[in-house]
Parts: structure tokens; sequence; C-alpha cells
């Protein structure tokens, strides 16, 4: 069951529900425009402190200035469904420590 959670500096509404061990927070830009698809992943990226934690993100489209900047620093898998991007981001060993989350401008 998902229930809604507060996310420091998010625009739009984040849910979290388990997937087995892990604990998935999940939102939805398909709808938004620049910047607000990177300032909301960011903030929801914040969260993913370890192993058995997961984010997913909807949105319109694959967001390359967002893979561009933080794509070396978390496992990110992404499919299309119904027409929008679905991109679920996790816990990369020993890099997602030394991604710069702090930086949520576009750029690309």
């Amino acid at each position: 069951m998902k229930e809604k959670i507060e996310v420091p500096g998010a625009t739009v509404d984040f849910y979290t529900y388990k997937e087995g061990d892990t604990q998935v927070y999940e939102f939805d830009t398909s709808r938004c425009g620049p910047p607000e698809p990177m300032v909301n992943a960011m903030a929801g990226l914040k969260l993913i402190d370890g192993p058995n934690k997961k984010l997913v993100m909807i949105n319109h489209k694959k967001p390359m200035g967002l893979l561009n900047k933080i794509g070396e620093n978390f496992n990110i898998s992404s499919r299309e469904e119904d027409g929008k991007a679905i991109l679920e981001f996790t816990y990369k060993e020993g890099e997602t420590e030394k991604a710069n989350l702090n930086d949520a401008s576009c750029s690309g």
C-alpha cells in the first residue's frame, strides 16, 4: 500500500511502499516541465542511502540532463510504459555517496 511522505525540496507528491525487503520511493513528474523533474529527482535521490532502497521516477521522457549528472553514482534502469519513461534508481556501492545532489540545475 502506497503511503504519501514529505520529501524536503520536492514540488510533487512522493509515495513510499515495500517490495519485499526494499523500501521504494516513487514520484511522478510526467506532467511537469523543467526544472521540476530534476529538482524532484535530486530530492528523492537523497533518500537512497543503502542497498535496500529504490527511487522510481515517472516522467514524460528519459531525463538525459539528470542521467548525465548522476548516472555514474546510481544503478539506473529504465523502461517505457503507457508513453511514459519509468526510471528506477538504486544504490551503487562506493559511488552513491559521491553524488552531488544539491545541484538541481538542468543542463541538457
